[in-house]
């Protein structure tokens, strides 16, 4: 068993008197894909959205050991390439590479504000590959694909485990998740619970 890289401690997530999550915990390691399951409301997205930084947690913490909107005017390449601009970790051919690896080409000059949802899915996924980060946190990734699209983005997330990647990965399918997922927790009001 190697050492976690994301260590989520008796995490608690209050709105008002509701609670989202309740005394929550996982160790999340490098190298394997995690599925989360549990029916809509029972704290999939609310934990992701702790994990990311975007909702502080009400008790607990996260410890993250390593640290998509588009505009819809711009094509996918000049999309990324914005987003690549900022922190400038990698070049063009890095951008391309990665819309391509998802199955869009890059050299289309198509609006993004005129792509299909499953278009859209498939460009988050290359954004978030873009920089080579260590962990990716993926909410319903195959929503909106086609069976052709949910293939290839297997075979994508499969390919970044065996290059030892961390995947956490909130999904409704249990074909996806008997597939992909090394460990299997279920969320049910707030509670989480490691599958057998």
């Amino acid at each position: 068993m190697s050492d976690p890289i994301i260590k989520v401690i008796n995490v608690t997530k209050r709105f008002g008197e509701e609670e989202a999550l309740h005394c929550v915990n996982f160790d999340f390691e490098r190298g394997k894909i995690y599925g989360i399951i549990g029916r809509n409301g029972s704290g999939k997205t609310v934990l992701f959205k702790c994990i990311v930084g975007l909702m502080p947690v009400s008790s607990g913490k996260i410890i993250i050991i390593e640290s998509p909107g588009f505009l819809s005017n711009y094509s996918a390449f000049d999309n990324l390439w914005l987003l690549a601009s900022i922190r400038k970790k990698v070049d063009k051919k890095r951008v391309k590479d990665c819309i391509r690896m998802v199955g869009l080409d890059p050299a289309d000059k198509k609006r993004v504000g005129k792509f299909s949802l499953g278009m859209r899915q498939r460009l988050g996924i290359a954004q978030s590959i873009m920089e080579d980060p260590s962990i990716l946190i993926l909410d319903e990734p195959m929503n909106g694909l086609d069976n052709i699209g949910v293939q290839d983005m297997r075979k994508l997330f499969l390919s970044l485990k065996d290059e030892g990647k961390t995947i956490l990965i909130a999904c409704h399918n249990k074909e996806d998740i008997n597939l992909l997922c090394d460990e299997v927790y279920s969320m049910d009001h707030g509670n989480a619970e490691r599958m057998v």
